[in-house]
């Protein structure tokens, strides 16, 4: 596809990304048998990042969405991959700032689950804790559930007990 399509996102993550979910969900809204007033929205770690940030900056198109372990400040992130689509913060302070979906929080509609492992050493507890920390400075609402001693990736038997509580959430929430 070339170097244009790899760096389409350089330095703006999640601008292209939001564009191109949101052009699947307008086709998927024009199918006769897709509800369209009941849809969801799960993703983890960098798809943690997109459920959050398309639930504040496109607010109102999803009804529910779960997010797991999310990069919600990119400055907190691993500088091995953040540097390299970002570049860094003194280098790129309106790609960092606009992409911090802490600016966004005021916005959220809808019903949004956040989760993360208590030791993620990848997407550091602290984004979540950010998020919430907002939330409640704007006066919204936000389910939030950890799983205690879970790195980045929930394993094991509580692997179920996530899938489970992830579609438990839909039930309740569509």
């Amino acid at each position: 596809r070339g170097k244009a399509f790899e760096q389409a996102t350089f330095r703006q993550l999640g601008n292209c990304e939001m564009q191109d979910q949101l052009a699947g969900l307008r086709y998927l809204k024009k199918r006769s048998y897709v509800d369209s007033t009941r849809m969801g929205l799960f993703g983890w770690s960098f798809g943690g990042f997109m459920t959050c940030s398309i639930m504040t900056r496109h607010p109102g198109v999803f009804k529910a969405a779960v997010a797991g372990g999310p990069v919600i400040d990119w400055s907190y992130y691993e500088v091995m991959f953040t540097e390299r689509y970002m570049d860094t913060p003194v280098t790129n302070p309106k790609g960092y700032a606009d992409n911090n979906v802490l600016n966004y929080v005021g916005d959220l509609q809808g019903k949004l689950l956040l989760i993360h492992g208590t030791s993620d050493p990848v997407v550091v507890w602290q984004n979540s804790i950010m998020f919430l920390k907002a939330a409640v400075d704007k006066k919204k609402q936000v389910d939030y559930f950890v799983y205690p001693g879970h790195e980045h990736n929930v394993t094991g038997k509580d692997r179920v007990h996530l899938y489970t509580k992830v579609t438990d959430y839909f039930l309740q929430n569509l």
